[in-house]
């Protein structure tokens, strides 16, 4: 079960509106609104102040609300001073009751314009979008090329007898034949390696780069020389 629990500002705000609600009533029974009509005064000035009040809470532009608040806490803490002996409520001077009487028009204006006035609501920044990133290069296709294998050495002949005159020379591999495709696909990797690295490309590097043989890869470095 809830424990009631006593707020000391609670307390006061009933109080000090208990007696402001009297002190109107009061005024505008001194000013000629008797019956129902004294009770009507406090509880049209406490509606100003309470829309006032919201209006300010809900807009970014509240200086129209701010001025019906104060218009209508001056009739508040008027009508307190004014029933605090300072004036002779048995002969309300002729202003005072032209006020009185022309308070429901003013509250009626006050209360419509905070109500249909349009809200303008704080803005808010926008949120920071990154930039998006570039999507990355695509790299350039390899083409379709077929890797002939090169021919196995020749044999090594057997040495000449002794008596010919002179000894047969020796016999040197066939070069391996180069692809026309693979011979420009490979001369575009020197062109680059030569851009980045400044040097001529190796048969080595050349025979990574295309997956060939080494025989293959040497005749190639020789055609690109």
């Amino acid at each position: 079960m809830s424990r009631i629990r006593i707020d000391a500002v609670l307390i006061q705000a009933v109080i000090a509106g208990a007696l402001s609600f009297a002190h109107l009533h009061d005024l505008a029974a001194a000013a000629g609104q008797d019956g129902w009509k004294a009770w009507a005064y406090p509880v049209s000035v406490d509606l100003l102040l309470v829309a006032a009040w919201r209006r300010m809470r809900t807009t970014s532009d509240n200086r129209a609300a701010w001025a019906w608040f104060i218009i209508a806490l001056a009739a508040s803490l008027g009508a307190n001073v004014a029933t605090a002996g300072l004036l002779n409520l048995n002969d309300v001077p002729a202003w005072l009751r032209i006020l009185v009487a022309g308070w429901p028009a003013l509250a009626f204006l006050g209360g419509t314009l905070l109500v249909h006035s349009p809200t303008t609501a704080p803005t808010e920044p926008e949120p920071v979008t990154a930039a998006p990133l570039p999507a990355p290069s695509e790299p350039e296709p390899v083409p379709d090329v077929t890797v002939e294998r090169a021919p196995e050495p020749a044999p090594e002949l057997p040495p000449a007898p002794a008596s010919e005159e002179a000894a047969a020379s020796p016999v040197s591999a066939p070069a391996a034949a180069v692809p026309p495709a693979l011979l420009d696909h490979a001369r575009k990797l020197a062109d680059t390696h030569q851009a980045t690295t400044g040097s001529r490309i190796d048969s080595a590097t050349l025979r990574a780069r295309l997956g060939v043989p080494a025989p293959l890869a040497d005749a190639i470095t020789a055609q690109l020389a």
